[in-house]
């Protein structure tokens, strides 16, 4: 089994091949990935890395595969104003929830995986959200290290200032 050597994000190069991979596959420490040429592939990783849409796989025999992004079900959730969007934000956040901000007019949108709960909260805060099928590449978090896991070439200890437990200074307590 070829196994990936390297990430590299957005590179431009034509890839040998392709891989259509969902927000949950994108998000992984170790997985076998087919290929759309149904080739299998192995990411084994020190740590868990976010592939995104457009990234190389490099492979240890010099190939390229390119990561795509497929489509899954999501809410788009609106506001009539950006103080009601940023509530609902708020409320998404205290749940702990994974969403993707999207610019645009009127305070743009948030995208979240679809869920009919969530969806009622949303409508009870005054906002309204409707299904889609798209891409989701949520915001990583203060403390998702902002970057990816690109190889096994060099060492990746370091120090940055903060650890990585789950103590962050505040009450996970939501009832």
């Amino acid at each position: 089994m070829r196994r990936i050597h390297a990430i590299e994000p957005h590179a431009h190069d034509e890839p040998d091949d392709v891989v259509r991979l969902d927000f949950d596959q994108r998000n992984r420490r170790r997985m076998v990935f087919t290929t759309e040429a149904g080739r299998p592939i192995l990411l084994d990783m020190s740590r868990a890395v976010h592939l995104r849409d457009g990234d190389r796989l490099r492979l240890e025999d010099g190939s390229s595969v390119r990561v795509d992004a497929i489509g899954e079900a999501l809410l788009q959730i609106h506001a009539h104003s950006s103080a009601e969007l940023v509530r609902i934000a708020w409320h998404l956040g205290n749940r702990h929830l994974p969403t993707q901000l999207v610019l645009g007019e009127n305070g743009g949108s948030i995208l979240i995986r679809h869920d009919h709960v969530i969806a009622e909260m949303i409508e009870g805060l005054g906002g309204h959200c409707h299904q889609v099928t798209a891409p989701f590449d949520p915001e990583g978090g203060a403390y998702s290290g902002g970057g990816h896991s690109h190889s096994h070439d060099h060492d990746h200890a370091h120090d940055h200032g903060h650890g990585h437990g789950q103590d962050h200074g505040h009450d996970h307590a939501h009832g």
